[in-house]
C-alpha cells in the first residue's frame, strides 16, 4: 500500500460526527449509490442495531435492502456469500466481536477461499462489520480483538477505524472492494465526534481526485514527531495522541501511526516513520502472544534493523481471558503503561 504522509487539510467540514453517525453516513450513501448494496444482521432493520448504526436505513432504502436476520451468525455469513455469489454487495453485522466466532467456519473456508477456489470467477464482496474492542464494561466475548485471528486468514482483508473521518472513508473503501473486508469498528469510541469531510464536499471544493491525505489506503501519520514512534489501531490511537502530548511537555516528541489496514499492512510508513526517530512502541488491546504486534514488530525490525536504537516494545492487553468491567482499566494499554513502554525504549542501553 503507498505511503500516507500526515499533510493539513484545509478544506471546511460541515459536519460534525460520531464514529456512529459517520459509518451511519457512509452506509447511507452507499446505498443510495449501489442498489446491490445490502445491509442486513440481528437488529439491524427497525432497531438500528445495538449501537444504532443502521438507523433509519431500512426506513430510507426499504427492508428488502436493510434487513434483519435470525440470530445465528454463521447463518448470516453464509447468507453474504450467497448473496456475493449472486451479484450483490453485502454489508453484514455482528452485534459484537465475540459473537464472530460462531461465524468463523463460514468465514475462513468459504469467505475468505472462495475466490481463490473458483479461480477468480467468483469475487466475495463482502463487509463484515464488527463492533470490536473493550472500553465498555460489557461482560465476556463482548471486548474481544480478533485483527490476529482475522489477519492470519489468507484472503481477508481487514482494517479499523479511529474516528469520524477514518470510519467514514474506510467504510466506504471497504464496501466498494471486491474482496472480502473484516471492519472492526471501536465500540469505545462511536459516541466521540469530530470533524467529516464527506466525498460530495470534497469535489465540491475542486478535490474530485483523491490527495494523498484523502487516501483511504495504507497508514497515516496522525501526529509528527522527531523521537519515538508509537504505532496503534482503532481506539488506542486516540489513547496514544492523549501519550503523545503528555510526554511533549518532558521534551520528548512523539510520532503516532495510526495503521488503519491491518491487512495488508503499510510497511512503506512504518519504515519511514521509524527510520526517522529510530524507536518504535507498538500499542494494541489484544493479547500479547501471537497479537498482530507481533508481526508489525517484526516488519520494523526486518526493514531497519541497522538504525534501531532499542528493540520494538510493545504495551498490549494480557494473556488472560478478557475481564469484567470493573477491571477493564487495567487490561486495557492505559496511558501509564504507554508511557513506561516509552520510558523503557528510551532508556535502552546496549550491553
Amino acid at each position: 500500500m503507498p505511503e500516507t504522509v500526515a499533510v493539513p487539510d484545509t478544506r471546511t467540514p460541515s459536519h460534525v460526527l460520531s464514529l456512529q453517525g459517520a459509518l451511519n453516513l457512509a452506509l447511507d450513501e452507499l446505498l443510495a449509490e449501489d442498489e446491490k448494496v445490502l445491509v442486513l444482521g440481528e437488529d439491524v432493520g427497525t432497531l438500528g442495531g445495538v449501537f444504532r448504526v443502521t438507523s433509519g436505513l431500512a426506513a430510507s432504502h426499504g427492508a428488502e435492502r436493510v434487513f434483519d436476520t435470525p440470530l445465528a451468525e454463521s447463518g448470516i455469513l453464509g447468507m453474504s456469500i450467497g448473496l456475493s455469489i449472486a451479484g450483490f454487495r453485502p454489508v453484514p453485522e455482528v452485534q459484537f466481536d465475540g459473537f464472530a466466532y460462531p461465524a468463523m467456519n463460514q468465514i475462513v473456508t468459504q469467505l475468505g477461499r472462495m475466490h481463490y477456489r473458483s479461480r477468480g470467477t467468483l469475487p466475495m464482496p463482502v463487509t463484515l462489520r464488527v463492533p470490536s474492542f473493550g472500553g465498555i464494561r460489557a461482560p465476556e466475548h463482548h471486548g474481544e480483538s480478533l485483527e490476529a485471528v482475522f489477519a492470519h486468514v489468507p484472503g481477508l482483508k481487514v482494517v479499523s477505524p479511529s474516528d469520524p473521518q477514518q470510519g467514514y472513508t474506510l467504510l466506504k473503501a471497504a464496501v466498494r472492494m471486491n474482496d472480502p473486508v473484516m471492519f472492526m469498528e471501536p465500540k469505545s469510541r462511536y459516541w466521540q465526534k469530530g470533524p467529516v469531510v464527506t466525498e460530495a464536499e470534497g469535489a465540491h471544493d475542486g478535490d474530485s481526485s483523491p490527495s494523498r491525505v484523502d487516501s483511504p489506503w495504507g497508514a497515516r501519520v496522525a501526529r509528527a514527531g522527531r523521537h519515538l514512534t508509537l504505532v496503534a489501531w482503532g481506539a488506542m490511537v486516540a489513547r496514544c495522541l492523549q501519550v503523545a502530548e503528555l510526554a511533549a511537555e518532558d521534551g520528548i516528541d512523539v510520532e503516532v501511526v495510526d495503521l488503519r489496514w491491518l491487512k495488508p499492512i503499510d510497511a512503506e510508513t512504518l519504515t519511514a516513520s521509524v527510520a526517522k526517530t529510530r524507536r518504535a512502541v507498538v500499542v494494541h488491546e489484544a493479547p500479547l502472544t501471537a497479537g498482530l504486534g507481533a508481526e508489525v514488530a517484526q516488519l520494523i525490525t526486518q526493514r531497519c534493523f541497522g538504525t534501531l536504537k532499542a528493540p520494538v516494545e510493545r504495551v498490549t492487553g494480557f494473556d488472560v481471558p478478557y475481564p469484567s468491567g470493573d477491571l477493564e482499566d487495567e487490561y486495557i494499554p492505559n496511558i501509564d503503561r504507554i508511557l513506561f513502554g516509552i520510558q523503557r525504549v528510551l532508556e535502552y542501553k546496549r550491553g
